[in-house]
């Protein structure tokens, strides 16, 4: 008898990830990916990701690129490997199923970004686009480092304003905040009072502490979080990133925590506008912002801008900086064309799924009619973090979710647990077979 698989009431960090699933699907969204200039692939290595000079005068880094996904792949897997959030490889591609996408489809990599209307000095934090800009000087040349984060959900928002690097610490303990102690132990997860380095510390290998108390830029032990409001109002970045930001950042480095949705930049005598969905009641006064500062340009260049692309681009909030305005008149205003990526032989990071043991412990997370489901379900449990392998087996008219496999009773309960508190999955332990 396979029981109903109805969608898990999940932990707040993961529950963006099943729900964009379906938003994403609507129809009525405009797809720059059907009239993609394709040129010869380029290896996935010669595109960069995280780390750039900025020229004097210019605003836009980076370069859009595209890549075929291959089975097996996801989203967030696929975010990961280019340095990217999940919220902006899901933006950027509205259509595309986060954890089952199809095999041959192609996605669009924004790896172009318009830089914050800050200075550009330290550390600035843009919640908007959930990405972090580390800027530093090296006499007249100005290099960057930018990397996606994970920020502090709606009712545990990470605070806006100035502050500076009080600290770093490596494989750092975290002590358990009364108030997240209470939440868990109302699910039913009893934390300790602190929680040492290894596979279940939340802050990962590094920690910048700040000098707004209780606050961190650290790593995670969940890296499909990152581009979500998924924290307590902590930044967390990849493992990889927090590795180079840690290493990169002395103490007292300034840090600018901002909210900018709409940014204009400009490069090669072309400007850009750049949309990202707002945070919560930001969305109004950041638009009559951005549009005030459109209006000036347009009065200060004498040209009448394209209003209804501009609301387009707004409403769409891709987080691809589109080009809006030539500013010289020599210059064409035509989208820059995507470069091509070979689609690696394996993606960062992604989970590895160990073959069948008959002397293992498994735990049965699902038992679900639809195989689309099921894979999805199984992708989802795949991402969490640390890690659950789980696969999908064919049961009849139906599928299992299968996790593990576990090496004993106790990984097996502890996964059990796991699935109970995130996912609102009711596991059920399944023993090893007796030789004999």
């Amino acid at each position: 008898m396979f029981r109903p698989f109805t969608p898990p009431r999940m932990a707040p960090w993961l529950f963006p990830l099943l729900l964009s699933t379906f938003i994403f699907a609507l129809p009525g969204c405009t797809s720059l990916r059907h009239s993609l200039w394709r040129p010869p692939l380029a290896p996935d290595g010669e595109i960069e990701r995280n780390r750039f000079t900025v020229a004097k005068g210019e605003d836009v880094i980076g370069q859009l690129a595209e890549i075929r996904l291959e089975k097996g792949d996801t989203l967030a897997g696929i975010a990961r490997h280019f340095g990217l959030g999940l919220n902006a490889v899901s933006a950027a591609n509205p259509e595309v199923d986060i954890w089952v996408p199809k095999a041959g489809e192609r996605i669009l990599l924004p790896l172009n970004f318009i830089l914050p209307d800050t200075p550009r000095n330290g550390i600035v934090v843009n919640l908007a686009t959930m990405r972090l800009f580390h800027f530093q000087r090296d006499g007249a040349v100005l290099a960057l480092s930018t990397y996606p984060v994970g920020i502090g959900t709606e009712e545990k928002p990470t605070p806006m304003g100035r502050m500076r690097v009080a600290r770093k610490a490596t494989r750092p303990t975290w002590y358990v905040p009364v108030s997240i102690a209470q939440a868990h132990r109302k699910k039913g997860d009893i934390l300790p009072a602190a929680v040492p380095p290894g596979p279940d510390n939340p802050l990962g290998d590094y920690a910048l502490y700040l000098s707004k108390q209780g606050y961190l830029i650290h790593g995670t032990n969940k890296p499909a979080s990152i581009g979500l409001k998924a924290t307590n109002g902590c930044m967390r970045l990849y493992p990889e990133n927090i590795a180079t930001l840690f290493r990169e950042t002395p103490i007292n480095t300034p840090v600018l925590i901002i909210n900018q949705p709409y940014l204009l930049g400009q490069r090669n005598g072309i400007l850009y506008l750049e949309a990202h969905t707002p945070l919560e009641d930001s969305g109004v006064a950041e638009l009559a912002r951005i549009n005030a500062k459109l209006r000036a340009m347009e009065k200060e260049s004498g040209r009448t801008l394209d209003w209804q692309k501009i609301r387009q681009i707004q409403a769409e909030a891709r987080g691809i900086p589109v080009p809006i305005l030539a500013l010289e008149a020599a210059k064409g205003a035509g989208a820059e064309k995507p470069v091509a990526i070979r689609h690696p032989g394996r993606l960062l990071g992604s989970p590895e799924l160990p073959g069948l043991k008959l002397d293992a412990w498994y735990v049965l997370a699902a038992e679900v009619q639809d195989e689309l489901d099921a894979r999805r379900l199984a992708a989802i449990i795949n991402h969490q973090g640390p890690p659950i392998p789980a696969q999908v087996l064919p049961a009849g008219k139906g599928h299992r979710v299968l996790a593990g496999p576990f090496k004993d009773a106790g990984e097996a309960r502890k996964a059990v647990k796991r699935l109970k508190i995130d996912l609102e999955l009711d596991g059920i332990m399944i023993e090893p077979v007796r030789k004999g």
